[in-house]
């Protein structure tokens, strides 16, 4: 696919673990591993606004588009 998905990169940058992180958002970790791993057919944008808040990011930073 792509869409690269960046949460982990992030995750890093912040010293944060991906339990944190769903905790934060009021998601699953099986939900958040979806995201994670790139195998999520989409995500809402309140989703994708509110991983950008708890990570002090920008939508750039967790998404990427790469050609096959």
């Amino acid at each position: 696919m792509p869409i690269i998905v960046n949460i982990d990169v992030m995750l890093a940058k912040r010293k944060m673990q991906s339990k944190e992180l769903a905790e934060k958002l009021g998601i699953t970790q099986a939900n958040l591993s979806i995201l994670k791993t790139g195998k999520a057919k989409g995500i809402r944008f309140e989703t994708l606004e509110a991983i950008c808040k708890v990570l002090d990011c920008q939508p750039g930073d967790i998404l990427e588009f790469v050609t096959e």
